[in-house]
């Protein structure tokens, strides 16, 4: 019998979660993403600080923004070289409410990929779902530089991505999760809320079915996984971005996964359209407390790791 990772491949596009490339070569994901935390965490390795050794020796003067970019088009380098899709480089969260900083910055991530060889459409940008965010990737996916949006914990937040016609979204099961579970405290029902019930799952249960009704073509790619229950709810989905440890989980059971969402589930799942100007954007994102505090804090938290990565860069000047 095959194993759970390999009978979900069957079904969805599996993609790994990490900054760490023996990972890549011991699942083959066919993409892979990373973000500011993720590479923090590899660079603090000492199988991975050489890295930022050599990119702060070779560009002694440079800008530690600069810096930044470059190591992370370093990583995104080694990562193309070991899956055969696409991997996602992350604009500084900082950026997060300035569309013109945060094309300008991904226009200058997508230049190092290209003079290092590597072809755009192997190249996803990755930026805060922010109003401004979903602005500028409106602009670059007219470029022809593709993005994903990320951070992104609402319908409402996926309709604007599509009608940005952005390339991807990363809509967020774990974290969703995490702020239910403690909003109901002892209340919580852990298996009630698990499986297709999990309030993650039931969230981009319902992008896929708003996608698949209206013809978007926007991929969607669920992330921020805490058990195996919650990727398993999600076969069917186009993408699935897996952190090492739940792929490894995945790797050692075997079993035959059924697809949970598919084109009969969406059918039986209709919604109404929602408007998507920037008013009816930032009221709706309002009135979703737990879509709006989760936005505000992961970019919070992303800001924090950027921050600590400028000072290791520093550091080794």
């Amino acid at each position: 019998m095959a194993s759970l990772l390999d009978s979900l491949r069957t079904h969805t596009t599996v993609v790994a979660d990490t900054g760490d490339f023996e990972s890549m070569r011991r699942y083959l994901p066919t993409d892979a993403t990373t973000n500011p935390s993720l590479i923090l965490k590899a660079v603090q390795q000492d199988a991975y600080r050489p890295m930022l050794e050599r990119c702060v020796k070779a560009n002694p003067t440079a800008l530690t923004s600069d810096l930044v970019d470059q190591l992370l088009v370093s990583f995104g380098k080694e990562i193309l070289s070991i899956v055969p899709g696409r991997v996602s480089t992350e604009v500084d969260a900082r950026l997060s409410f300035d569309t013109s900083a945060t094309i300008e910055r991904a226009r200058s991530l997508i230049k190092r990929y290209q003079t290092a060889g590597f072809e755009r459409d192997r190249i996803l940008i990755k930026i805060a779902a922010t109003y401004e965010g979903i602005q500028a990737a409106r602009i670059l996916e007219a470029e022809g530089i593709h993005c994903n949006l990320t951070l992104l914990f609402s319908l409402v937040q996926a309709v604007a991505c599509a009608e940005a016609r952005v390339k991807l979204i990363s809509p967020f099961v774990g974290r969703i999760y995490d702020w239910h579970k403690k909003q109901q405290g002892s209340n919580w029902d852990e298996a009630a809320n698990s499986g297709a019930n999990d309030p993650g799952v039931l969230s981009v249960s319902k992008i896929y079915s708003y996608y698949k009704n209206f013809g978007v073509a926007t991929e969607i790619m669920g992330a921020s996984f805490r058990n195996t229950g919650q990727i398993l709810a999600l076969a069917g989905c186009d993408l699935l971005t897996i952190s090492p440890d739940l792929l490894a989980s995945l790797s050692d059971a075997q079993g035959e996964v059924s697809p949970h969402l598919n084109l009969a589930y969406a059918k039986a799942n209709t919604t109404q359209r929602l408007p998507s100007d920037e008013q009816a954007f930032r009221f709706l994102l309002n009135e979703d407390a737990m879509a709006n505090e989760k936005l505000s804090e992961g970019i919070r938290a992303f800001v924090t790791d950027a921050r600590k990565l400028d000072a290791l860069i520093d550091a080794q000047r």
